[in-house]
Order: structure tokens, then sequence, then C-alpha cells
């Protein structure tokens, strides 16, 4: 089997090489070539793409010959260049392990092709084939990172854990007295080694969390109480930038049932993003209140009490809070990805983050089977999230109604 490498990566080269190498009952030869040079004699050509590279005719007529090696930021200009008729592509920066399943398909390919009857059926079957083999060794990789991740995790959170705990050890003084410049050093030590344990929190959640189908341990908590520590735990951040921020929680109409750490989490991330993308001496407002929430239409009714009784409206089912800031608006094409994992749209006003305190608020909210959006007002941009209320019922226990107000937001 000819491979033809056109790059001028010989770290790339030596890659394709190992890879190639480790695959058992073939027979192989690999050159590197410039993209002028490409002939049409392999059987596999393996393109490192860059913008400026000119693709000939042959990829089109020929895609089963073609992998292409192309960087996420240059798919728009890839696809321009080559239409739909180029489909296998593999994002850079490209892992061993997805190289190494795709180079040994194509030469399982080869092989059976040397020896199989040249027929549409065969063809189809070879094709699924392929995919079935890919889709396999896909979950099998994914299984082998989502293992290294927790463990990975597990032993970045344990520092964490210890650098904090020493912090606090310190500022209750029982190794001897601080000044006042000591504490809030030590003070800022333990708030930036919380925020590294949040985060890894975060990665493990967003990596397992959908894998380990886990639920959240709700109980009737007090979400004033959540809400008081998230401000003490932004409290540094926002002192540093001179925001103030306000805060107006009206009474439940019903019990809450939360796990008060994740929503905790939640309020966290969002203050957090908050402050990061307001002004220097701007404003944060929190309001909470009871609402109306259309599961089906993820519809929210922002009426205070006295004007829900005189509209009509339905009986609220939820509790929203609002968080809104006084930093510039969100892109409107925008408003939605912000939540998605692992994205960002880049720019200075990018409040994605990354994709991962967003996402991971979406999906704390989603466990609870709330809802979470963004949008923005006259005021600046908001970012809101409902959880369902538990009806009040007499004869009842806790279980039996929380039960029945989960059912009903479901729809």
């Amino acid at each position: 089997m000819d491979v033809t490498l056109v790059s001028e990566d010989r770290d790339l080269y030596k890659l394709c090489r190992e890879i190639l190498a480790e695959i058992p009952g073939q027979q192989w030869t690999i050159s590197a070539v410039a993209a002028q040079e490409a002939g049409t004699g392999s059987n596999l050509y393996l393109w490192d793409f860059q913008p400026q590279m000119a693709l000939p005719v042959q990829t089109a007529l020929r895609p089963s010959k073609h992998l292409f090696l192309v960087h996420r930021k240059d798919l728009a200009a890839f696809r321009e260049m080559t239409g739909a008729s180029a489909t296998n592509i593999l994002l850079k920066p490209v892992t061993r392990a997805t190289l190494r399943a795709f180079l040994g398909l194509a030469v399982s390919a080869h092989e059976d092709r040397l020896t199989a009857a040249s027929s549409l059926r065969a063809d189809r079957d070879e094709i699924l084939q392929c995919l079935i083999q890919t889709n396999l060794r896909l979950q099998e990789y994914d299984q082998d990172r989502t293992t290294f991740l927790a463990r990975a995790v597990h032993d970045f959170r344990t520092p964490l854990t210890a650098l904090s705990g020493y912090c606090g050890l310190l500022l209750d003084e029982p190794l001897g007295s601080l000044n006042e410049n000591q504490k809030e050093v030590l003070q800022r030590m333990q708030h930036s080694a919380r925020r590294l344990s949040r985060m890894a929190a975060g990665m493990f959640q967003l990596s397992v969390g959908r894998q380990l189908n886990s639920r959240p341990d709700l109980q009737q908590n007090d979400i004033r109480e959540c809400l008081d520590q998230a401000l003490h735990e932004i409290a540094p951040f926002a002192d540093d930038k001179r925001i103030s921020i306000t805060a107006d929680l009206s009474p439940c109409d019903g019990p809450l049932y939360f796990e008060a750490g994740q929503i905790e989490q939640v309020l966290i991330n969002l203050l957090d993003n908050g402050c990061k993308f307001t002004p220097r001496a701007g404003s944060i407002e929190i309001r909470g209140y009871p609402a109306f929430w259309e599961r089906r239409t993820a519809e929210t009714t922002v009426t205070p009490d006295a004007e829900r009784r005189r509209r009509r409206l339905s009986e609220p089912n939820a509790y929203r809070i609002d968080i809104r800031d006084s930093g510039n608006p969100i892109p409107f094409a925008h408003l939605e990805r912000i939540f998605e994992e692992y994205t960002s749209y880049a720019g200075g006003s990018d409040r994605s983050g990354g994709g991962l305190g967003l996402a991971i608020c979406r999906l704390i909210v989603a466990q609870h089977d709330g809802y979470v959006w963004a949008e923005n007002t006259a005021s600046g941009p908001s970012f809101s999230f409902v959880l369902p209320l538990c009806r009040r019922s007499s004869g009842h226990g806790a279980d039996t109604e929380l039960k029945a107000t989960l059912e009903s937001v479901r729809g």
C-alpha cells in the first residue's frame, strides 16, 4: 500500500510512519511531498490542509482515497474550496489514537478491495463496516479518556483542597497573629485555590456527568443561603473592580428542592461571568421571584405577585433567578451558543469563557429539571434560570409533592 503525506511537517510524517508500523499484515510505503508535487498513483493521500493550499481535481473525483487534516478555524475555507465531496476530515491537532483508527481502517479497506468482488453491494458493505468499526473505536477511546480525566481531576483537586485548608488555618490565626496585608494575601490565595477547584470539578462534570447518569440529591433548601455563599465567594473579584451588587429575592410560593452545592455553583459561575464583563464601577442586579414556566415552550412569566393575580396568569410552578449586569450586549447569534460545551466566539466580549462555566450551569440546571438562558435587556445582559417549585398540599409527604411537581413541568 502506497501512502502519500502532503505536508512539510516532519513530526506528522514521523507519527504516520510509527502508526503504519503498528498495523499488522500489510506492506506499505509512505512519502512526504509538497502540495504541488502530489501525484495520482498512491492508494491513500493524507492532506495537511493549509488555507493557501491548492487542491487538485483528483480529490473530488476519488474522495475515498483522501484524508484531510484540517484545523477547526479553517473548516469554512476548506468546505468552500472542496464543496461536499470531501468527507474524510480529521480536526487538527489530530491525536495519535484518532489517526491510528482511521489509518487502520484505510489499510483494512485496501486489503479487502484486493480480494473482494468489484460490486456496489461490496462497496456498501465495506462502508458500513468501516462506520461500525470507527464508532466502536471512538467509544473505546472516549471511555479511556473519561477514565484518565477522572483520575487526573481527582489528583488535581486534592492539593488544591489542602492549599485552601492551610490558607483557612492561617487566617484563623492559631499559628500566630497576622497583619491586614498578610490576611488579604491569604484570602486571595484561598479564593484562587477554590476557583481552580471549582474549575476542576466542572471539567469532571462536563466530561463524565452524562455518562454516569447521576441525579442531584434533591433536598428542601433555602436559595438565599446559596446566594449569600456565592456572593461571599466572588466578593474579592467584585471589590477589585468596585462593582456594586444588589440582591432582591422574593419568598417562594412553595418548597424549593435542589442540591445546595450545585445551585451554589451555578450562582457562582453566573456571578463570576457577570463580574468579568461588567466595567469597573459597574453594577450587577440579582432578582428572584416565583414565576410560571411553560416547559414545552421554555417560556416564563416575569410579573410580580400582585400583577400576576390581576392578570389572571397561571399559578407559579417555578422559581426564577435573574442576574443582570451593566456590561456590553451579547451578540444575538451567540445567545444560545454560549451555553455549549468547549465553544467560544472569541473577542474581548466573549462571555462563553471557552465553553466551561456556562456549560456547567446548563448541565446542573438541566439535572434539576430546570432551564437556563441569556438575553439582552435595556439595562444590560441578563442570565436567568428557573427551578421547579413544589406545590403546597395537605396529607402528602415531601416525596409525593416533589414527584407531582416534576411531572407537571416535564409535561
